[in-house]
């Protein structure tokens, strides 16, 4: 599987929106390997190495392929490293290393 979607909430005062989290996985030949879209913030933006680290260190590797993360929808402001967890869910799932629960 290549494509994978998780959900999150951005949280503005007491007010949360529902954040669709898509990932995808592709070959690139390109050294843009991770990209990210949809209006993130720096902490967001940052999430690569933090990501990258979390799976590196508990033994799922990091794909070899190119990612491309999409919080939708992109109108919405993302703020913070709460946004961390389901990306992480997402390229583990969309590596295969997980199984989607319905």
């Amino acid at each position: 599987m290549a494509l994978f979607k998780t959900r999150s909430a951005a949280v503005y005062g007491i007010d949360a929106h529902l954040i669709d989290v898509e990932v995808d996985l592709y070959k690139s030949g390109t050294a843009r390997d991770f990209m990210m879209v949809g209006m993130p913030d720096t902490a967001v933006r940052e999430s690569r190495e933090r990501i990258k680290s979390a799976l590196m260190n508990s033994g799922f590797g990091f794909p070899n392929k190119a990612v491309t993360i999409n919080p939708a929808p992109a109108d919405v402001r993302k703020e913070g490293a709460g946004f961390d967890l389901p990306m992480a869910l997402g390229i583990l799932a969309a590596m295969g290393a997980v199984e989607e629960s319905g």
